[in-house]
Protein backbone atom coordinates (compact mmCIF):
# COMPACT_ATOMS: atom_id res chain seq x y z
CA UNK A 1 0.00 0.00 0.00
CA UNK A 2 1.29 3.46 -0.91
CA UNK A 3 2.20 5.83 1.88
CA UNK A 4 -0.22 8.70 2.40
CA UNK A 5 1.20 11.93 0.90
CA UNK A 6 0.84 13.79 4.21
CA UNK A 7 2.88 11.16 6.01
CA UNK A 8 5.45 11.26 3.21
CA UNK A 9 5.81 15.04 3.69
CA UNK A 10 6.19 14.68 7.46
CA UNK A 11 8.76 11.91 7.09
CA UNK A 12 10.65 14.08 4.61
CA UNK A 13 10.63 16.98 7.09
CA UNK A 14 11.97 14.72 9.84
CA UNK A 15 14.68 13.47 7.50
CA UNK A 16 15.72 16.96 6.45
CA UNK A 17 15.91 18.00 10.09
CA UNK A 18 18.10 15.06 11.04
CA UNK A 19 20.07 13.34 8.30
CA UNK A 20 18.82 14.04 4.76
CA UNK A 21 20.15 16.67 2.40
CA UNK A 22 18.08 19.84 2.46
CA UNK A 23 18.15 23.27 0.86
CA UNK A 24 18.45 25.05 4.20
CA UNK A 25 21.88 23.73 5.06
CA UNK A 26 23.18 21.79 8.00
CA UNK A 27 20.79 19.48 9.83
CA UNK A 28 21.33 17.90 13.25
CA UNK A 29 23.32 14.94 11.97
CA UNK A 30 25.53 17.22 9.90
CA UNK A 31 26.10 19.53 12.84
CA UNK A 32 27.27 16.58 14.96
CA UNK A 33 29.58 15.16 12.28
CA UNK A 34 33.21 15.30 13.38
CA UNK A 35 32.46 16.59 16.89
CA UNK A 36 34.72 14.96 19.47
CA UNK A 37 33.85 14.34 23.11
CA UNK A 38 36.09 17.27 24.11
CA UNK A 39 34.28 19.58 21.69
CA UNK A 40 30.89 18.24 22.80
CA UNK A 41 31.66 19.06 26.46
CA UNK A 42 32.88 22.63 25.82
CA UNK A 43 30.67 25.41 27.21
CA UNK A 44 30.79 29.04 26.11
CA UNK A 45 30.45 29.98 29.78
CA UNK A 46 29.32 28.31 33.00
CA UNK A 47 25.64 27.51 33.14
CA UNK A 48 25.24 27.28 29.36
CA UNK A 49 24.42 24.05 27.56
CA UNK A 50 27.09 22.19 25.64
CA UNK A 51 26.78 20.24 22.38
CA UNK A 52 26.52 16.95 24.26
CA UNK A 53 23.56 18.19 26.30
CA UNK A 54 21.87 19.54 23.17
CA UNK A 55 22.30 16.13 21.53
CA UNK A 56 20.75 14.22 24.44
CA UNK A 57 17.99 16.85 24.63
CA UNK A 58 17.13 16.15 20.98
CA UNK A 59 17.07 12.42 21.67
CA UNK A 60 14.72 13.00 24.61
CA UNK A 61 12.27 15.06 22.55
CA UNK A 62 12.21 12.51 19.73
CA UNK A 63 11.26 10.00 22.43
CA UNK A 64 8.66 12.41 23.90
CA UNK A 65 7.00 13.05 20.53
CA UNK A 66 6.92 9.32 19.80
CA UNK A 67 5.40 8.68 23.21
CA UNK A 68 2.75 11.35 22.65
CA UNK A 69 1.84 9.94 19.25
CA UNK A 70 1.50 6.38 20.56
CA UNK A 71 -0.02 7.21 23.94
CA UNK A 72 2.80 5.40 25.78
CA UNK A 73 3.24 6.37 29.43
CA UNK A 74 6.21 8.43 30.53
CA UNK A 75 9.27 6.74 31.91
CA UNK A 76 10.67 4.71 29.06
CA UNK A 77 13.57 6.95 28.06
CA UNK A 78 16.94 5.18 28.15
CA UNK A 79 18.60 7.81 30.35
CA UNK A 80 17.69 9.01 33.81
CA UNK A 81 16.05 12.40 33.67
CA UNK A 82 14.15 14.31 31.04
CA UNK A 83 14.43 17.35 28.80
CA UNK A 84 17.87 18.67 29.87
CA UNK A 85 20.20 15.95 31.10
CA UNK A 86 23.56 17.18 32.34
CA UNK A 87 26.65 16.07 30.48
CA UNK A 88 29.76 17.34 32.27
CA UNK A 89 32.25 14.57 31.59
CA UNK A 90 34.41 12.74 31.89
CA UNK A 91 35.63 13.22 28.35
CA UNK A 92 34.91 9.82 26.86
CA UNK A 93 34.66 9.13 23.14
CA UNK A 94 32.85 5.88 23.98
CA UNK A 95 30.17 7.69 26.02
CA UNK A 96 29.84 10.43 23.39
CA UNK A 97 29.40 7.79 20.67
CA UNK A 98 26.76 6.05 22.80
CA UNK A 99 24.73 9.25 23.19
CA UNK A 100 25.00 10.00 19.45
CA UNK A 101 23.75 6.45 18.84
CA UNK A 102 20.86 7.14 21.24
CA UNK A 103 19.67 10.11 19.19
CA UNK A 104 19.93 7.97 16.02
CA UNK A 105 17.86 5.17 17.61
CA UNK A 106 15.22 7.60 18.84
CA UNK A 107 15.06 9.15 15.37
CA UNK A 108 14.51 5.74 13.76
CA UNK A 109 11.86 4.85 16.34
CA UNK A 110 10.03 8.13 15.67
CA UNK A 111 10.17 7.52 11.90
CA UNK A 112 8.65 4.06 12.38
CA UNK A 113 5.76 5.49 14.40
CA UNK A 114 5.10 8.27 11.88
CA UNK A 115 5.26 5.84 8.95
CA UNK A 116 2.58 3.66 10.58
CA UNK A 117 0.52 6.58 11.91
CA UNK A 118 -3.22 6.65 11.22
CA UNK A 119 -3.65 9.62 8.87
CA UNK A 120 -7.17 10.20 10.22
CA UNK A 121 -5.51 11.33 13.46
CA UNK A 122 -3.13 13.88 11.90
CA UNK A 123 -5.48 16.82 12.42
CA UNK A 124 -6.53 15.83 15.93
CA UNK A 125 -5.07 17.52 18.97
CA UNK A 126 -2.70 15.42 21.02
CA UNK A 127 -3.92 15.05 24.57
CA UNK A 128 -4.77 18.30 26.30
CA UNK A 129 -2.22 20.34 24.33
CA UNK A 130 -3.05 22.87 21.61
CA UNK A 131 -1.15 21.10 18.82
CA UNK A 132 -2.31 18.46 16.37
CA UNK A 133 -0.39 15.30 15.66
CA UNK A 134 0.79 16.74 12.32
CA UNK A 135 1.97 19.96 14.00
CA UNK A 136 3.80 17.96 16.65
CA UNK A 137 5.58 15.82 14.07
CA UNK A 138 6.58 18.88 12.02
CA UNK A 139 7.68 20.53 15.25
CA UNK A 140 10.05 17.64 15.95
CA UNK A 141 11.82 18.40 12.67
CA UNK A 142 11.95 22.12 13.50
CA UNK A 143 13.34 21.26 16.93
CA UNK A 144 16.24 19.34 15.39
CA UNK A 145 17.03 22.25 13.07
CA UNK A 146 16.85 24.81 15.87
CA UNK A 147 19.39 22.88 17.91
CA UNK A 148 21.53 22.12 14.84
CA UNK A 149 21.92 25.89 14.48
CA UNK A 150 22.92 26.19 18.13
CA UNK A 151 25.48 23.42 17.70
CA UNK A 152 26.95 25.12 14.64
CA UNK A 153 27.26 28.33 16.64
CA UNK A 154 28.90 26.54 19.58
CA UNK A 155 31.42 24.96 17.20
CA UNK A 156 32.37 28.39 15.85
CA UNK A 157 32.54 29.96 19.29
CA UNK A 158 34.82 27.19 20.51
CA UNK A 159 37.10 27.58 17.48
CA UNK A 160 37.49 31.29 18.34
CA UNK A 161 38.15 30.78 22.03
Amino acid sequence: MALDPRLRVLLNLLGQGYDHRAWHGTNLGGALRGVTAAHALWRPKPGRHNIWELTVHCAYWKYAVRRRLTGEPEGGFELDGSNWIARNGPESEKAWKADRALVAREHQALLAVVKAFDVRRLDRRLGRGPFTSAETIAGAAAHDLYHAGQIQLLKRLRARS
